[in-house]
């Protein structure tokens, strides 16, 4: 079924075009697909149908409705997993660095989706075909614990607990510079960047978002650090380090270029704990990070 939703344009939305305020409403759609709803009829301001170009007005009802994802056939692939727990409602996956999380455009193969389809016939489906299991995400680069449901009503507990900030995640990453503090936490919203679409920015209107982090060892012009998600949002953390002026070593799209060797960011999901779905009990998981991550620990020690 097609998703329906209402926006009222508020006074700081005056003036925008009407495809630049959906998308920003729209973390997972980009402006040509904006584009392509309003084509096609799918977006209405006051009742009416309006052009692409359209300037809103303050007190503007848009309602809009965002159609059915195309079906994809997804072929169950024999890719090696590496699982630290499973049972009949949960399994938590150590995700390679390299390796995405589900299809999506230009990525339709080679997914942990794909792998999960092969290793059990029995994964949840609140998320739809694309998505069958998956409670959360990492990057495509970013290593490490995700946990899976198998059923739909492990599914409503784990995402629950997501809504709630229970579930602890902390990572680890190389960050650019040396923080002169042990500890920190940024608390600042965000959303997609109105310059870019394809990064996520801090912005005035994002959503809620805190990072926590500690120190675990300064090197010569680069960081060792801890990081506490409260709240999971896209690219929260690359974002956040960012945001403060150390930024992730290797990090492609918020980094600088002098950077690391690293074939994509520093960053691990080392430590994974939730109450389990059926059981109520606690569980968690830790993970050390990949080699390539500690080699380049190595070589920060020995450089400084």
């Amino acid at each position: 079924m097609p998703e329906h939703h209402r926006h009222t344009v508020g006074p700081d939305e005056r003036g925008d075009r009407i495809d630049k305020v959906l998308a920003k409403r729209n973390e997972e759609a980009s402006r040509s697909q904006v584009q392509t709803w309003i084509k096609d009829e799918l977006v209405f301001v006051n009742g009416e149908k309006v052009k692409s170009n359209y300037k809103c007005q303050s007190g503007d009802e848009i309602t809009w409705e965002i159609p059915d994802a195309e079906p994809l056939e997804l072929e169950p692939e024999n890719i090696p997993l590496d699982i630290l727990y499973e049972d009949s409602d949960v399994l938590v996956v150590n995700k390679p660095k390299g390796m995405v999380v589900h299809p999506a455009a230009g990525h339709g193969t080679g997914t942990l989706v794909n792998a999960l389809l092969y290793h059990c016939k029995d994964l949840s489906g609140i998320n739809g075909v694309i998505r069958p299991g998956i409670v959360h995400r990492i990057d495509k680069d970013t290593s490490g614990l995700l946990m899976v449901a198998k059923n739909d009503k492990a599914h409503v507990s784990l995402v629950d607990q997501l809504k709630a900030k229970t579930v602890k995640r902390s990572y680890q990453a190389i960050v650019h510079g040396e923080i002169g503090h042990d500890y920190g936490t940024i608390d600042a919203p965000l959303g997609r960047d109105p310059n870019d679409r394809q990064k996520m920015a801090v912005v005035d209107d994002g959503r809620h978002a805190v990072t926590h982090f500690e120190v675990i060892k300064r090197f010569e012009n680069f960081t060792h650090i801890k990081c506490v998600l409260e709240t999971g949002r896209t690219h929260q953390i690359r974002v956040h380090m960012k945001y403060i002026g150390h930024p992730l070593a290797g990090d492609p799209k918020y980094g600088p270029r002098k950077t690391l060797d690293m074939d994509g960011q520093a960053l691990h999901a080392e430590v994974l704990g939730f109450e389990h779905p059926i059981t109520n009990k606690w569980v968690e998981f830790q993970v050390d990070p990949p080699n390539d991550f500690i080699e380049q620990l190595n070589l920060l020690e020995k450089m400084s």
